[in-house]
């Protein structure tokens, strides 16, 4: 087998996932299951073949077929709210009795409600919206109106930035996992380095913004740069002097800035919105995953009013453009966590989470860096002496803690990626802390 690359996700055709199936002795329904999958999905990286089986989800779990629960930390990033939250089934329930689907030409009510209830949590002039059946179709929208707005097609993003699986959304993404064999990428993506704080290409991550100006200068005809706000898959935080000189470049030479905010929104940095944590605006956001209840595909574009000059062209015209069932899905999500006051919880759980793992960093040295906001956290191993990734702990780490029913994502090799529902309870969050514990106890 070739070598498997290290990547956004963690790998599903290793050594280690192979021995950890042998061992967990699964039932013969779950075993059959498996494989009828496995013969049936196209295999693909970090999807087919899977893990196990599941039958239910609830609030910060999902169980497998044999009664198993594992604390999910991973959620695929659209359980901001909780799986199965019981508010936003019963909206779409209630939805799904009135008006289940809008014909293209007509509007309807929901959708009408939930484009003021989402521009109302944004600063002023961000006011148009465009609905659409997932974050990568959002995405496609808003490149396709930077190069409406600006008349220029070429379009800067980071390398290792991830902004969705279409073609046109992985030449604009930096991952080679989701690139490679794919030819001809869309013409006009300048990659720089991005802002990495650790181990990236630049020390400073104030030159990765003036490598941004000077690409701008040098490459002329730039209409925007895209980035994740915060790197979600390992958790890379820029500081608030970088995305401050970020949107001065931007503005200075009339390139839209727009914000990938998919998987981190919705309060899952404590935050409404993550940029809100380093006080700038966008020129457009993106928005998806958890923005459907972790139940409904569903994503949004946002832009400035003055950006409604693409009448014309369609952007998206996607089948569901405002699906009704999506937006009630959209409209209860953000009503529960202002209405329960999540974004409280979230901060709050982010200072026991903060000191929780740097415990474990002072316990355990192969941790090399914790780092995270709200409840989306990044653990590093390294090896001490060398600085060097230790790779094969860390999927280690990772199959003792799913033994132990605690499943998340492991990044680039080597990090561990925490993300829980933003409704855990403490003593859930205290239980995952003592199973990453016993991980860390049983390999090292």
């Amino acid at each position: 087998m070739k070598e498997l690359l290290k990547t956004e996700g963690d790998i599903n055709l290793s050594k280690e996932r192979t021995l950890w199936q042998q061992e967990q002795k699964l039932n013969q329904k779950t075993k059959k299951l498996l494989s009828e999958d496995e013969a049936l999905f196209l295999h693909q990286s970090m999807s087919t073949p899977c893990l196990d089986v599941l039958s239910s989800c609830k609030d910060a779990k999902i169980t497998n077929l044999e009664g198993k629960d594992y604390l999910d930390f991973h959620g695929n990033n659209v359980h901001q709210v909780g799986f199965s939250n019981p508010y936003v089934i019963e909206q779409i329930k209630k939805q799904l009795d009135e008006l289940s689907f809008s014909t293209r030409r007509y509007t309807n009510e929901v959708a009408i409600d939930f484009a003021k209830r989402i521009t109302s949590l944004l600063p002023k002039g961000l006011d148009r919206v465009l609905f659409a059946p997932g974050g990568t179709s959002a995405v496609s929208m808003a490149l396709k109106l930077a190069r409406v707005v600006t008349g220029r097609h070429k379009v800067i993003s980071n390398w290792d930035s991830f902004h969705g699986a279409s073609l046109d959304a992985i030449s604009a993404g930096g991952e080679a996992v989701f690139r490679q064999h794919m030819g001809p990428m869309m013409p006009g993506v300048i990659r720089i380095p991005p802002p990495m704080n650790t181990g990236g290409f630049f020390e400073d991550e104030m030159k990765s913004a003036d490598y941004l100006e000077y690409v701008i200068e040098k490459e002329g005809e730039i209409g925007a740069f895209i980035a994740e706000t915060v790197r979600n898959t390992d958790v890379q935080i820029p500081s608030k002097k970088y995305w401050k000189r970020i949107r001065e470049i931007c503005t200075k030479h009339n390139v839209l800035l727009i914000l990938d905010e998919i998987p981190i929104a919705l309060g899952r940095t404590g935050k409404m919105f993550a940029f809100e944590n380093f006080n700038i605006e966008p020129d457009i956001l993106c928005l998806g995953k958890g923005l459907g209840g972790g139940v409904i595909p569903f994503a949004a574009m946002v832009c400035r009013e003055e950006y409604n000059v693409a009448q014309d062209i369609s952007l998206g015209h996607f089948t569901h453009e405002k699906s009704p069932v999506g937006c009630a899905a959209a409209r209860a999500v953000i009503d529960y966590i202002n209405e329960n006051e999540v974004l409280q919880k979230v901060k709050e759980d982010a200072i026991f989470m903060k000191q929780a793992l740097n415990d474990l960093k002072c316990k355990y040295p192969i941790i090399s860096e914790v780092r995270g906001l709200g409840l989306l956290w990044g653990v590093e191993l390294r090896c001490p002496e060398t600085n060097q990734p230790k790779v094969i702990e860390t999927e280690k780490i990772m199959y003792s803690c799913l033994t132990q029913g605690l499943s998340f994502k492991v990044s680039q090799g080597h990090v561990l990626q925490l993300s829980p529902a933003l409704t855990i309870k403490r003593e859930e969050l205290k239980n995952a802390i003592s199973i990453l514990d016993r991980a860390f106890e049983s390999i090292l």
